[in-house]
């Protein structure tokens, strides 16, 4: 198994492991098990992208709106990340929150 695979295994299991009760602030709604397989989709497409860097990015998704956060080394990479969440199945709203800091 390549290094990018076992981490989106690991991801994978992580992420099914939280969706079940897992709140996501206080007040709010908990997360969906489709929100959560929509964030795992995001972050290991993030993963198998040479031009995004996924260890400084966040995804967070709450009835298929997703918000992207976290860091890009540069425009392009911010861009690249959200042409890359709006992809994915399940993905009804995105906001962009990924700051540019080289």
């Amino acid at each position: 198994m390549n290094y990018h695979a076992a981490i989106a295994t690991a991801i994978v299991a992580l992420a099914l492991i939280a969706a079940y009760g897992c709140a996501v602030a206080p007040g709010q709604e908990t997360a969906s098990a489709e929100d959560t397989a929509i964030s795992t989709a995001i972050k290991v497409r993030f993963l198998d992208n040479k031009d995004v860097d996924a260890s400084r990015m966040w995804v967070e998704t709450l009835n298929g709106s997703v918000m992207l956060s976290g860091f890009a080394k540069n425009a392009t990479q911010r861009s690249t990340a959200e042409r890359i969440a709006r992809t994915v199945n399940g993905v009804k709203a995105l906001t962009n929150e990924i700051a540019v800091r080289p």
